[in-house]
């Protein structure tokens, strides 16, 4: 499986990243496994998981981090994996109180060290900000537990763009490490941001965009398939309509999209999940996009995105209609 490397490490990904929101919650630990395997003999290395997840079920909690460290730990292959998780996140009864304290970062980590079953996170993510804090305080934490051997690298996931400059320059101006990367909502289905039920989610704009395309800063994007929506429209020859899609999504620009999606592969003989993850794998910065699939057909249905490259024009044209010669 072709790699791309995250832009100011040794860290070199797979072109896509296997989402882990439903392991060992929605898939049972016997289907978790053999989607995980099926990703791996493939050549997947990385697998997103966070602490919350699936913590909005009634079930064992942080069941996704525990059932990937346990699937690592009895097939042997840490070594051969980027192990990733996130941390930091508001608790899910009170989301409007950050927890972005050192002992709440510190505790998460090793929590999330320990359902893992593993000694060093390569990647770790803070799942979300807290605005008051000064970035300072929030990269010397970091730091801190990079110099502890806890951490490799790490990143910022849901944080406004503004944020992550001002983080970037303090860590140059101080000699600390930086973000190593940049999670944040983005695909090409456009978002109605005042739709969001969590409005704490960041989506990916003009501005942000901007700073992956002038410092190389790798972006690793969920919901990269907006729920599956071009797909499911177009397979089921459905109308695009309010009872069809999710809110967020709602919108006259995506009617429209699809309609550009459906020509692109109707014309280069692609599917609805080539265009749409290859839009992601075509960007002017390193793009690795998470894939939440449930089904190893859903799996080796986006892994056929590996060798997309759309020019520069097509992009345009997905994006804004504009005519390809």
């Amino acid at each position: 499986m072709r790699r791309i490397k995250i832009t100011g490490t040794d860290l070199e990904s797979s072109f896509l990243s296997l989402g882990g929101v439903a392991l060992g919650s929605k898939l049972n630990e016997e289907d978790s496994f053999k989607l995980m395997d099926t990703y791996f003999e493939k050549g997947g290395n990385m697998i997103d998981t966070a602490q919350v997840y699936a913590n909005w079920l009634p079930i064992e909690s942080s069941i996704s981090e525990k059932t990937i460290g346990k699937w690592m730990k009895v097939r042997g292959n840490r070594h051969k994996m980027i192990v990733t998780t996130k941390g930091a996140h508001p608790l899910l009864e009170t989301m409007h109180l950050p927890r972005m304290t050192p002992g709440e970062i510190v505790k998460d980590l090793d929590n999330s060290l320990r359902r893992l079953q593993v000694d060093t996170i390569d990647l770790y993510w803070l799942h979300r900000d807290d605005e008051n804090k000064n970035v300072g305080e929030i990269l010397s934490i970091l730091n801190d537990q990079v110099k502890a051997g806890k951490i490799r690298y790490f990143g910022c996931s849901n944080w406004k763009t503004e944020r992550i400059m001002e983080a970037q320059k303090y860590a140059l101006k101080h000699g600390l490490q930086g973000f190593s990367g940049n999670q944040m909502m983005w695909s090409l289905a456009t978002v109605n941001r005042e739709k969001l039920a969590d409005p704490t989610l960041v989506p990916m704009d003009k501005e942000m965009k901007q700073i992956h395309v002038t410092n190389g800063l790798t972006a690793i994007p969920y919901s990269s398939q907006a729920q599956g929506i071009f797909s499911k429209l177009d397979s089921a020859n459905l109308i695009f309509s309010e009872n069809q899609i999710s809110p967020m999504y709602y919108s006259l620009e995506n009617q429209n999209r699809l309609k550009r999606v459906q020509q692109l592969a109707k014309e280069h003989s692609l599917t609805i999940t080539q265009v749409v993850l290859g839009y992601l794998l075509s960007q002017p910065f390193s793009t690795i996009p998470i894939v939440g699939c449930y089904t190893v057909g859903q799996l080796n249905n986006c892994l056929l995105a590996e060798n997309i490259q759309f020019s520069e024009e097509q992009i345009e044209y997905l994006e804004q209609g504009t005519t390809l010669q």
